[in-house]
């Protein structure tokens, strides 16, 4: 029995990757609500390997043309909608045997609001006299929507950290809720109380996070932890599509590298650290503050230094010389480097700067230091041009770089959302704002933003032959089958080939039948004039 239990819900989704989903914000607030003086436990629902296949909401019928058939091959993208971890059952089956009297599920993206909701509803069913909140950048942005839930007692907006143990401690006196910060509640005439959102000024003086209350062994790779830490909450930049950027509620703060390296210190007590994801976009950005990151990090860890990594992205014209020399000596083996768009026009709907020069000069740094990357582009957003995102492509093709295509998606908050919303472009519903949902349908078309998913699967295929000094196929026709027993590379080679011949992507079912994928033939042209004959002009990765 605990007085508060704090919820991860599983999630309903395509793919999910299990690094991301961490409870880190879990486990910060449950320090302070422990702090405060009340017992915590947290209750993580994605802390299971278990699946299994559902049927997709009916709002998300228009994929079944792009992801209906499976594909064993290399270039094949979403197939099954699967419910990843734990039955609803067995949560409620914990919340009732937790006993808490205060029960805060997290509700992070829109796209996975509805199984929040689902857990509040069976924390409800399953123990009566609970008061449940929900807490999350969801809530924060669209308070009405959460609060129509009638199992959903109150909302807290913003930092968690701050307001949970406020209104832990109000519930047990019965004190009155309206000086809680962020709390949203109905009120006797049934509007809605709404508080500005919860902010921590002070970011040093919050407890370490209750690490020991994550099942930490489930998130392990090779036997060795995987830490998530956030160094700085908000950012410095303006992008349009972000909902955390300087023109949000969230004011950009950055922690001090004591408290970064204590926390980091109490999360690997006792303990194998393998890999530390810095969730931060903005790692590089103060060059002295992350200098003295790494040479924490450094002297905490040597000679066995965990690998890091900042999966977020990070800002090319932050990165020079010294810093990434010293990200490679301090155990960094990949930069993922956000790039956007190398199109002017499309940077200013961004609100980004043009970064193609820096990003070629990191480039230049990662390959002297032996470090891979990844560059990221953004496609399908509102009034994008597809054949820019081609173009972007092939700026990436000529460079050793692995391409990442993140589809966009209108998140709550952001400037984007705001302009699908007058431009009558949003989703008819929270489930279709993800990316794998291909969900605005304008000038990139779902064929096209699906198209472009899977020129940056062939193009990372070329690069990795490239790399590996393997022979890239010839043009050549295939037929309607493939041999079962080729593994997924050999009949990537087959549809690669044919890919060159006519520029028709296909895929392979597991039985060997080999079929055309929906795809625009314009961009799937375009991408093959630029690659020139037989891709001699694609750089490995």
């Amino acid at each position: 029995m605990v007085d508060v239990l704090l919820v991860q819900p599983p999630i309903a989704d395509y793919y999910h990757t299990a690094k991301r989903t961490i409870p880190y914000g879990l486990a910060s607030i449950a320090a302070a609500v422990n702090q405060a003086g009340f017992s915590v436990a947290i209750l993580d629902g994605m802390a299971t390997g278990k699946s299994r296949i559902i049927t997709p909401p009916a709002e998300l019928d228009h994929l079944s043309e792009f992801h209906g058939r499976p594909d064993h091959g290399p270039f094949g993208l979403f197939h099954l909608f699967r419910h990843y971890g734990y039955s609803l059952e067995y949560i409620g089956q914990q919340i009732k045997a937790a006993g808490a009297f205060l029960v805060g599920i997290a509700s992070l993206f829109t796209a996975y609001s509805d199984m929040a909701l689902a857990v509040a509803r069976i924390a409800k069913a399953s123990l009566p006299d609970c008061t449940v909140v929900l807490g999350g950048h969801h809530p924060t942005v669209l308070p009405a929507a959460v609060m129509a839930e009638p199992a959903v007692d109150l909302v807290i907006r913003g930092e968690g950290e701050v307001a949970l143990p406020q209104l832990a401690s109000a519930l047990r006196k019965g004190q009155p809720l309206d000086d809680i910060p962020g709390i949203v509640f109905r009120q006797s005439s049934s509007a809605l109380h709404v508080s500005p959102p919860a902010l921590c000024r002070d970011l040093d003086r919050l407890p370490v996070p209750a690490f020991g209350l994550i099942r930490r062994q489930f998130y392990q790779r090779s036997g060795r932890d995987s830490i998530v830490i956030t160094a700085s909450r908000g950012c410095p930049f303006r992008c349009s599509y972000c909902a955390t950027s300087a023109d949000s509620w969230l004011t950009y703060r950055r922690r001090s590298v004591a408290g970064i390296l204590r926390e980091i210190r109490a999360a690997s007590s006792d303990r194998q650290v393998g890999f530390i994801d810095f969730e931060d976009e903005n790692l590089t950005t103060d060059r002295r503050w992350f200098l003295d990151l790494m040479a924490g990090i450094r002297d905490m860890f040597s000679p066995a230094l965990p690998e890091l990594r900042a999966m977020n992205g990070l800002f090319p014209p932050s990165l020079d010389e010294t810093v990434v020399r010293c990200m490679k000596q301090s155990g960094f083996r990949t930069l993922n480097l956000s790039l956007g768009s190398a199109d002017k026009d499309q940077l200013k709907r961004f609100h980004r700067p043009h970064v193609t020069d820096a990003f070629d000069r990191a480039l230049a740094l990662a390959g002297r230091d032996s470090l891979s990357a990844v560059g990221y582009i953004i496609v399908g957003a509102p009034d994008q041009d597809p054949l820019s995102s081609v173009d972007d492509l092939l700026f990436l093709a000529r460079r050793r770089v692995l391409a990442g295509v993140s589809v966009f998606y209108p998140a709550p908050g952001s400037l984007d959302y705001q302009r699908c919303d007058t431009m009558g472009l949003l989703p008819t519903c929270f489930a279709a704002m993800r990316a794998t949902a291909l969900p605005i349908d304008q000038r990139t078309t779902r064929c096209d933003a699906v198209t472009l998913l899977r020129l940056g699967r062939i193009l990372n295929f070329i690069k990795k032959l490239k790399a590996d000094d393997m022979i890239i196929p010839n043009p050549g026709e295939v037929g309607s089958r493939l041999d079962p027993a080729l593994n997924r590379h050999q009949a990537g080679l087959r549809l690669l080939a044919a890919f060159f011949h006519d520029g028709v992507i296909r895929g392979v079912t597991p039985d060997g039948s080999v079929y055309d994928h929906q795809v625009s033939m314009r961009l799937s042209r375009r991408f093959l004039k630029g690659l020139g004959e037989n891709a001699k002009l694609v750089s490995p990765c």
